[in-house]
């Protein structure tokens, strides 16, 4: 029978192909894709977004074509679900994701252009969906508040905008901001309560990252969906082929060749390096502007790049921050290490500097980790001083202290860095008036310390 119907020679390939779209429609019907798709959804270019910013941007999230049903967060059809190895630290919020790539009924859809590296391309009309909500209960972690969505839009001119909707108190609906917020969110503790600051983006917010450098598109890359994903009954998949089922790619992927993709390590996953979780760390939240012709420093944060060409360890820096000898990454030297010093802190020098209020604790335990691995002598911490410099109404007495046995403390009173030559500390110092104490720790076989000040204004 199969011979009337085929020619000689190709009935094997016919079979074959039968038996694997057979296998398909099984495998779709029994462990129910977690998109829910077996086919690529019908997808409008911009959904009911403008191709540009010239347009009008609905004043409504309910207006843009994302959600069928806004309240209940149901995405419209078009829209496809997904995450990455590695989320952008954004002050602690959970993040919900969808893309909507341009296709019509007849089949023509606009393809999304791989790379095994480096950064992807997409169609003009592609919409990013992002969502965020914030748990604001420490003891029930479960408890959330909508915050906002961001549409970040592939434009007519093959370059992306974003704009921001903020969610109403009743989850009702989400407004269009047309510029840059900022909201102090009152947050329950087991003890009482405390507040975060959130930071909405204005339009011009998102350019600062999403840089044409950059490729426009930030997270949505190889790497990054390099992943497993979770089917009922314990079937896993990965998202890379997801996307190549659906005919997202072009050129389309040879899966075979997906093992050998690079993925990006998450912070907590033991079974990766120290060094691969770092760089992954650094990968997704400063790769986007730390890279060749990106903003003014000395490093690539690319993942892609090797460690020993991105100029990480011992790397030159542009601003020292007034510190002793610094790199980029100091080996076994937290102090000098200038990276390390503006990731720990939500002060001015902070990184990223944009929408960041709250420290990542993860990342400032594991880039510590990582430093204090590498090979270096040991380093003196600084010496601290109390009490902290300031306004005093009389004398005050200063104490210094080094947690390394045997480590002296040397210091100055005149503002100058001090050296082995100044006074070594002995016993409380009296300050009198206007005074700028600085002081270093120094021990034979250590590195010395960095150098620590305060400033001490008496009768002022």
């Amino acid at each position: 029978m199969l011979q009337a119907i085929f020619p000689s020679g190709a009935i094997l390939a016919a079979v074959t192909a039968w038996m694997a779209m057979l296998a398909s429609h099984v495998f779709a019907a029994e462990n129910s894709h977690p998109y829910g798709l077996e086919l690529r959804p019908l997808a409008k270019p911009y959904l009911l977004m403008p191709d540009g910013t010239n347009g009008a941007f609905p004043a409504l999230l309910s207006q843009t074509g994302a959600f069928k049903d806004t309240r209940n967060l149901t995405p419209g059809e078009s829209l496809i679900p997904y995450d990455l190895n590695i989320s952008f630290w954004s002050d602690g919020a959970a993040k919900s994701r969808w893309i909507s790539v341009p296709n019509d009924a007849a089949g023509r859809g606009a393809k999304i252009g791989f790379q095994p590296t480096g950064e992807w391309t997409f169609p003009n009309g592609t919409v990013f969906v992002k969502h965020f909500e914030l748990a604001v209960d420490d003891t029930r972690p479960d408890v959330k508040r909508r915050l906002e969505t961001r549409l970040l839009v592939r434009d007519a001119t093959g370059g992306v905008y974003g704009v921001t909707y903020k969610w109403r108190a009743d989850n009702s609906d989400a407004d269009l901001l047309e510029t840059n917020l900022s909201e102090d969110i009152v947050i329950k503790t087991a003890t009482g309560t405390r507040t975060q600051t959130w930071y909405y983006p204005s339009r011009q917010d998102c350019l600062t990252c999403h840089t044409a450098r950059a490729g426009g598109v930030l997270g949505v890359k190889t790497r990054q969906l390099n992943r497993d994903l979770a089917y009922p009954g314990g079937v896993t998949d990965n998202e890379l082929r997801a996307w190549n089922h659906l005919g997202l790619f072009e050129p389309a992927l040879n899966e075979a060749d997906i093992s050998n993709y690079t993925k990006l390590a998450r912070a907590d996953d033991s079974t990766r390096s120290l060094e691969d979780r770092t760089r992954s760390y650094l990968d997704a939240n400063c790769a986007h502007c730390h890279r060749p012709g990106g903003t003014v420093a000395y490093f690539d944060a690319r993942y892609d790049t090797p460690l020993a060409q991105q100029n990480l360890i011992a790397g030159q820096v542009l601003i020292n921050q007034g510190i002793d000898n610094p790199h980029t990454i100091a080996p076994n030297d937290i102090w000098r290490s200038i990276l390390f010093m503006r990731v720990n802190t939500v002060e001015a020098i902070k990184m990223p500097p944009l929408a960041h209020q709250v420290l990542d604790q993860q990342a400032v335990a594991l880039l510590r980790q990582w430093i204090q691995s590498l090979p270096g002598p040991p380093v003196l911490e600084p010496p601290m001083i109390s009490p902290r410099g300031g306004n005093f109404d009389k004398p005050v007495e200063v104490k210094l202290e080094d947690s390394e046995p045997g480590a002296v403390i040397h210091y100055t009173l005149d503002g100058s860095a001090p050296t082995l030559s100044d006074p070594p500390y002995q016993k409380p110092i009296k300050v009198t008036g206007p005074t700028i104490l600085r002081a270093k720790a120094f021990k034979h076989g250590f590195t010395k310390s960095i150098t620590v000040q305060e400033v001490f204004i008496i009768g002022g």
